[in-house]
């Protein structure tokens, strides 16, 4: 027995993956969540940042940009993940409000191929640790062999569902943390050995102006490398547990906030730190050639597999799962979940990802900042505008209050265009420049001009009752089964659903 809305959608809009998830379906907790993130943050190519960084400053600073960026991020993240909590909904099913029902599409294939191209990146580091591992054992040499089970294991693993990636996170983080730090103190002794001291340490030491330049670029590469799914936190926070009837922002995401605001600023600092050594130690900061230079035999072995573990849990929680989410979206009903896997899994190969590290801090400057004008579009729609309430029924239908101009919200598509290009021209602060001119002007926009002209009924009846989610009690149902009339939204009476 439950209290809850049953609302019908009939059409496209309506994918069984996608249908909001309601209270009792949400299992990740605030352990699992903090888990799931230790998996994700430690990623190969977060050594980069730390790499490039030690070039121009000391360790310490490159260290405190990286905590500003982190925490800064982690609370933005846990800001769009409300929508999911609250709401039970994906990032691209809340892009309709925004975007309009088919002006979603566009911003969340960007997304989706985003996080396809960093699956690609990721596998081919795990694969590289994988082939060595198989060179060094049984003198097997191919990695472009290893690359393609590990993607074909991967995209397994992630089709099966959520319970089955937090159990893979609960195997592989202790033994992530454990490895890591192993890796840091030899890393560390290495260099230490050729006369550096990795926290004094500056390749070619910036100052004044330049210093402040290379502190700002480290601070908004850290937050572009999670920008992304700073964007579509829905997608996973929708899993995340949270208490009914609780109107305290912190409590309810309390289980959020372990992950996004604990235990993601630290991992990601420990990262940048592993490859900031690595760079000190052997002039490289891609570890895999790192630990060959430094460790050999079942110590090498082991290592490597760390990075196998690694690439494996960062892809399944924050590539696969938000890129399928989205061209499920796309694809509607005929596109399942698993589906959407295979198609992000795809695009992760012919986009051949072993061209793309050596650029990949130009790239997350200029994707970052074209994807935090989301985030500022996010924000702005959710809390300003709606105030956290939402008519969700209608996000599911056709011709609801989300259809707009033929699909599209116009002043979604402005306020990205505008948000995106003062990233792209101010790329040395491409996150906060794209999220705060994507914000600004979406609310101008929308409240001035968009929803004068398509009225939105939780704004002009802002009823907790009618369009909050768990805060209120509710849990948003759509039937796939039952044949009512479109369009027709039923308010239940505590009632047995099946």
């Amino acid at each position: 027995m439950r209290k809850g809305t049953c609302i019908v959608a009939k059409g496209y809009l309506k994918s069984p993956d996608l249908l909001p998830i309601p209270h009792h379906k949400k299992n990740i907790g605030s352990l699992g969540f903090g888990l799931i993130w230790v998996g994700m943050a430690v990623v190969l190519a977060a050594f980069a940042i730390g790499g490039s960084g030690v070039q121009s400053l000391p360790l310490g600073w490159v260290v405190a940009a990286t905590i500003v960026g982190s925490v800064a991020l982690g609370f933005i993240m846990t800001l769009t993940g409300d929508i999911g909590v609250e709401h039970g909904l994906s990032f691209p099913v809340y892009m309709r409000a925004p975007f309009g029902t088919v002006g979603t599409h566009i911003p969340s294939v960007v997304r989706g191929f985003v996080a396809s191209c960093w699956f690609g990146v990721n596998t081919f580091f795990g694969a590289s640790a994988m082939n060595a591992i198989l060179a060094t054992l049984f003198g097997f040499d191919n990695w472009m062999v290893c690359f393609f089970i590990f993607a074909i294991l991967q995209v397994v693993n992630t089709a099966l569902g959520m319970k089955a990636i937090e159990r893979f996170a609960d195997l592989a983080a202790p033994v992530i943390i454990l490895i890591s730090g192993w890796m840091y103190f030899t890393l560390s002794d290495q260099a230490l050995a050729q006369g550096r001291s990795v926290w004094s340490w500056v390749e070619s030491p910036a100052a004044g102006g330049a210093a402040v330049t290379a502190f700002m670029v480290v601070i908004m590469a850290n937050m572009g490398f999670w920008g992304t799914l700073a964007a579509d936190m829905p997608s996973l926070s929708r899993f995340v547990k949270a208490p009914k009837m609780e109107r305290n922002w912190f409590k309810r995401n309390r289980s959020q906030i372990a992950g996004n605001l604990i235990a993601y600023p630290i991992v990601q600092t420990f990262m940048v730190v592993i490859g900031a050594v690595s760079y000190i130690a052997v002039t490289n900061y891609d570890p895999v050639v790192a630990l060959q230079q430094s460790a050999t035999g079942i110590i090498l072995g082991i290592l490597l597999i760390m990075i196998v573990l690694a690439q494996w849990s960062t892809n399944t929680s924050a590539n696969l799962i938000p890129a399928a989410t989205i061209f499920s979206n796309v694809g509607g009903p005929k596109v399942p979940f698993w589906a959407g896997v295979a198609v992000a899994g795809i695009i992760g190969i012919v986009v051949q990802p072993w061209s793309l590290f050596g650029v990949i801090i130009e790239i997350l400057l200029v994707v970052g900042g074209i994807l935090s004008a989301i985030c500022g579009i996010l924000i702005s729609d959710y809390y300003l505008l709606r105030k956290r309430r939402v008519n969700v029924k209608d996000l599911y239908e056709a011709e609801g209050q989300y259809k707009y101009y033929k699909g599209i919200n116009a002043a979604g598509y402005i306020a990205w265009i505008a948000g995106g290009a003062a990233a792209v021209i101010f790329k040395d602060y491409s996150f906060i420049i794209g999220f705060a001119a994507g914000g600004a002007s979406y609310y101008l926009l929308a409240k001035y001009w968009w929803f004068k002209k398509y009225a939105q009924a939780e704004i002009n009846d802002p009823d907790d009752s009618k369009y909050l989610g768990i805060t209120a009690g509710n849990d948003w149902i759509i039937d796939l089964e039952e044949e009512y009339e479109p369009n027709i939204a039923i308010t239940a009476a505590p009632t047995e659903h099946i």
